[in-house]
């Protein structure tokens, strides 16, 4: 691999913990997938007519996972999520998480999941010290959410939110996919979930990704379209962002009128990958449960991690594969572009 001039001389001097881009966007945020399984078959991420899945085998192991973070962790990243496919499914991800704990610089370690097993692994992951998560949720009809994701399970997920929410995780977020003629006509009350409950709702515009048949102009809803449905129960006043947060812009929702059972405030995001563009502040990496670094979710340039661990890289190696990564990390995507499709990988195996 060729030697590498990072502009903050970074390889010469990883006491300045800042990795910064050839755009000047400073990256301190790392999306991890532990697997690219999942115990749903949503329409939107992964088709039913996908089988092959990866093996124990070809997933990072947590020792490989743990060294990567804490080498990334040595050069300024200070915020991981987990995700998957369903990071749940995962054996002693709890144990995990306490050894995530344990790495110094690392600030923030989040969790994104479907909810089905939340239930069962809250109390390990409190005790791991995660508190923040988000879990994706794309109805409040448990009859619909068994036509979208394939099975019958709503009401354990369900549970799982309000356990969550009891045991004092904040923030927990909701994350809906907004699909025209699909669940368009619930955005009301989602966006009235923050409202009655303590979570934030946030809603992802559909982004053509990979092999998921369902995508469609048609199918699309703007972010503009949704705020404007959800008016109707009040204003939206924008909040500054926060360190390290990530694409979501977050609004304030004051209702026009307040209920006995609703705040005075509630709160949602928007995800807006289409209708505004937010790669000028992307802060992120991506590491893909086949062990290949990411710099952008929309791109299919890759680096293959997991071949430089394996052929036994020294930790300067691992350094100089983020490093190069976060260097060729794209000014932004093509979304924008009629039908343009530049990412082909499944969103199970990126990492949702």
């Amino acid at each position: 691999m060729n030697k590498i001039v990072h502009k903050d001389n970074i390889q010469n001097n990883v006491s300045q913990k800042q990795l910064v881009d050839m755009f000047d966007r400073s990256i301190s945020y790392l999306r991890v997938s532990l697997t690219d399984q999942c115990n749903l078959r949503c329409l939107y991420c992964s088709p039913k007519a996908i089988k092959d899945k990866l093996s124990c085998g070809e997933l990072l192991s947590y020792e490989e996972l743990l060294r990567v973070i804490g080498l990334a962790a040595e050069l300024g990243i200070r915020k991981v999520r987990l995700t998957g496919g369903e990071p749940l499914v995962r054996k002693y991800i709890d144990n995990f998480i306490v050894g995530l704990g344990k790495i110094e610089g690392l600030e923030d370690i989040r969790l994104t999941t479907n909810g089905v097993f939340l239930g069962k692994y809250a109390e390990k992951l409190y005790q791991a010290g995660v508190r923040k998560l988000n879990i994706s949720l794309d109805t409040l009809k448990p009859e619909r959410f068994k036509e979208i994701t394939g099975a019958d399970l709503f009401d354990k997920v369900w549970a799982s939110i309000e356990k969550v929410v009891s045991m004092g995780f904040h923030p927990v977020k909701l994350n809906m996919v907004a699909l025209k003629g699909i669940n368009d006509d619930e955005l009301v009350d989602f966006a009235r979930l923050s409202l009655t409950h303590n979570v934030q709702v946030r809603y992802i515009e559909f982004m053509p990704i990979g092999k998921a048949s369902l995508w469609s102009r048609e199918r699309y809803l703007s972010t503009e379209e949704i705020q404007e449905k959800i008016s109707v129960l009040g204003e939206l006043h924008p909040v500054q962002s926060a360190h390290m947060d990530g694409p979501a812009r977050i609004f304030d929702l004051i209702p026009h009128s307040v209920r006995t059972n609703e705040k005075k405030t509630g709160r949602v995001g928007f995800i807006s990958p289409i209708s505004h563009q937010f790669c000028e502040r992307c802060n992120r990496l991506r590491l893909t449960s086949e062990g290949k670094l990411r710099s952008c979710l929309l791109s299919d340039n890759e680096t293959d991690l997991k071949a430089v661990l394996r052929a036994g890289g020294s930790d300067d190696d691992i350094r100089q594969v983020l490093i190069q990564t976060i260097l060729d990390k794209p000014k932004g995507h093509t979304l924008q572009e009629k039908d343009k499709v530049n990412c082909h990988g499944e969103m199970s195996r990126i990492g949702g």
